[in-house]
C-alpha cells in the first residue's frame, strides 16, 4: 500500500506542475493565433521537442514496445519507417509551409491555409479537411485514452472505464487553460521525462542480464524467434506487402495536422535545420529504446505478458523503488497528455477556425473564436471517451487507423502544394477526398492486397488524383504567380 501512495504521491506532483505551466500560458494567450499557434514564437528546440511528444504518445511506450515484445526485431520496420519519415517532412517541409502559413494572412490550421493557397472562392476545400480532421482525431484521442486506461488500471487497480474518465479530465484541464503555448512547453518537459524513461529501464534491463552483448546472446538462445528481422514470430517469412506497410508509416508524417502546426509555430524559417536534428535525434533514441523495452523485458519477467502493451509498466514496477517507479510511469502519461492535448487543440481549431467561424460566425470575434475553441475541447474528449470505453482496445490499432487517415487525406495535398505551382483547389479536393475515403473503405477489407497497410495505398491513390485533376483543370495564372514569388523567398 505504501509503494502505491509513493507512486500516487507522484503523479499528482507531476499533475500539479503541468496545471501550473496551463496557468502561466493562459496568462499570455491574448487571441486566437495565441491560442492555436502560441503566436509563432517557439524556438526551435521547443518546437523540436513538441512535435517530437505529441507525435510519439502513448504507443511509444505501450504500442512499439508491446509489438517488439510480442513480434521481435521484425517490428522494428515499423520504427524505421517512422524515423525516416520523421527527417523528410522536417527537411522538406518545414521550411515552405512556414513561410507559407505566415504569408497567406497568418494561416492557423491546414484547412485555412489549403483555403488561401488556391483562392477558393466556396468553403468546401476548407469544410472537407476539417471533417476529416475531427473524423480521425477521434480515434487518435480515442488511443491516447485508451493507453491513460491501461496506466491507472494497471498501477492502482481502478476500474478502465474511471481510469479513461480521470485521464481525460487531466488532459482537457490544461489545454483549456492554455491553448498551444501551455501545450508546447509541458510538451518539453513530457517529451524530456519521456526520454529518460526511455534510456533509464532498458539500461536496467541490459544491465541485470550482465550487458548488451550478454542480453542479445541469451534473447538468441532463449527467443531465437523473435532475434530476426525478415521473420515474424512464427519463423514465417515476412513477405514484401508486411515489409511496405510497416515502412508505410513514414508517409503519415506527411499530413499530421499536430504536427505541422509546429513547424508553423517555428520562431523563424531559419530555425529548421537546428529543429529537424533535434527531432531526429530525439526519436531515434526514443525508437531504440522502445524497441529494447519490448525485446529484453522477456529477460526479466518469468511469466509472459497477455497483453504486450503492459510490458514497459510491468518492467518499471518489477525494477524500481515505488518512487522512481512513479516518475518513470509518469513518462506513460506524459506521452498521452502531450498527444491528447495537441489532437484536441487542432480539432477543436478545425471545428472553430473552419468550420464555425466560415459557416456561422464571419464577423465573429478572436476572443469569442478562442471560446468556441475551448468548448470544442470539451465536446471532443467526451465524444473520444466513449470511443475508448472498451478495454479490449489496442492502443497501436486505433493509433495506426488514424494515422493512416490523416496521412492520406493530408499528406499528399499539403506536400504536392508547396512544390508545384500548377496545382488547382480542385485537384486539392480530389486529393483529401480520394485520400481520406480509400483509408475508411480499405480498412473494411481483407486478404490479398488489401492486407497492405491502409496508409500507403491511400497516399498513393491521393497523389494520382492531385495530378491527374490538376493536370485537366486550369489553374489561375495569379495564383501560379503568387507561388513562384513565395519559391523565390525560400531560396
Amino acid at each position: 500500500m505504501s509503494g502505491q501512495w509513493l507512486v500516487a504521491l507522484t503523479f499528482i506532483a507531476y499533475l500539479a506542475l503541468i496545471l501550473a505551466i496551463g496557468v502561466y500560458a493562459y496568462q499570455r494567450t491574448k487571441d486566437a493565433s495565441d491560442y492555436f499557434l502560441g503566436g509563432r514564437s517557439l524556438p526551435p528546440a521547443v518546437a523540436a521537442l513538441s512535435a517530437g511528444a505529441s507525435d510519439m504518445s502513448g504507443w511509444l511506450l505501450l504500442g512499439l514496445p508491446g509489438a517488439a515484445y510480442a513480434s521481435g526485431l521484425s517490428s522494428a520496420w515499423i520504427a524505421i519507417g517512422l524515423f525516416t519519415g520523421i527527417v523528410l517532412s522536417w527537411t522538406t517541409m518545414a521550411r515552405r509551409l512556414r513561410i507559407y502559413t505566415y504569408a497567406l494572412d497568418d494561416s492557423l490550421t491546414v484547412p485555412a491555409y489549403l483555403h488561401r493557397r488556391f483562392n477558393m472562392g466556396h468553403p468546401y476545400l476548407r469544410t472537407l479537411c476539417a471533417v476529416f480532421i475531427l473524423l480521425f482525431f477521434l480515434f487518435y484521442v480515442a488511443s491516447g485514452l485508451i493507453a491513460g486506461g491501461k496506466l491507472f488500471e494497471t498501477v492502482f487497480g481502478w476500474d478502465y472505464q474511471w481510469a479513461v474518465v480521470i485521464g481525460a479530465i487531466a488532459v482537457i484541464s490544461y489545454t483549456l487553460f492554455g491553448g498551444f503555448l501551455a501545450v508546447s512547453w509541458t510538451d518539453v518537459f513530457q517529451g524530456l521525462l519521456m526520454s529518460l524513461a526511455l534510456v533509464i529501464v532498458p539500461v536496467m534491463v541490459i544491465s541485470d542480464e550482465g550487458g548488451l552483448g550478454n542480453a542479445v546472446g541469451l534473447m538468441r538462445e532463449q527467443h531465437p524467434e523473435l532475434m530476426h528481422w525478415m521473420t515474424d514470430n512464427t519463423g514465417t517469412a515476412l513477405g514484401m506487402a508486411a515489409i511496405l506497410s510497416s515502412l508505410a508509416w513514414g508517409l503519415g508524417y506527411f499530413g499530421q495536422p499536430h504536427i505541422l502546426a509546429r513547424f508553423k509555430a517555428l520562431r523563424h524559417p531559419d530555425d529548421m535545420p537546428v529543429a529537424a536534428t533535434v527531432a531526429a535525434v530525439w526519436s531515434l533514441a526514443g525508437f531504440l529504446g522502445a524497441m529494447c523495452v519490448g525485446l529484453f523485458g522477456h529477460l526479466e519477467l518469468s511469466q509472459a505478458l497477455p497483453d504486450g502493451e503492459r510490458i514497459f509498466m510491468a518492467l518499471v514496477e518489477s525494477l524500481f523503488h515505488p518512487l522512481v517507479a512513479g516518475i518513470l510511469l509518469a513518462a506513460i502519461l506524459s506521452a498521452i497528455m502531450s498527444t491528447a492535448d495537441s489532437q484536441l487543440l487542432v480539432s477543436s481549431a478545425a471545428l472553430a477556425e473552419d468550420i464555425y467561424h466560415v459557416w456561422f460566425g464571419k464577423k465573429a470575434s478572436s476572443e469569442s473564436i478562442v471560446q468556441v475553441g475551448r468548448w470544442a475541447v470539451v465536446a471532443l474528449s467526451l465524444i473520444a471517451v466513449g470511443v475508448a470505453m472498451d478495454p479490449d482496445s489496442k492502443v497501436l490499432d486505433v493509433v495506426a487507423y488514424a494515422w493512416a487517415g490523416l496521412g492520406a487525406a493530408f499528406g499528399p495535398t499539403i506536400l504536392i502544394s508547396l512544390y508545384w505551382s500548377r496545382m488547382t483547389g480542385t485537384g486539392a479536393i480530389a486529393g483529401v477526398l480520394v485520400g481520406g475515403i480509400t483509408v475508411v473503405v480499405w480498412k473494411q477489407l481483407s486478404g490479398g492486397i488489401f492486407d497492405i497497410y491502409e496508409l500507403l495505398p491511400g497516399f498513393v491513390l491521393s497523389a494520382a488524383a492531385i495530378v491527374l485533376v490538376s493536370a485537366v483543370t486550369h489553374c489561375p495564372e495569379e495564383i501560379s504567380t503568387r507561388h513562384r514569388q513565395l519559391l523565390g523567398q525560400k531560396q
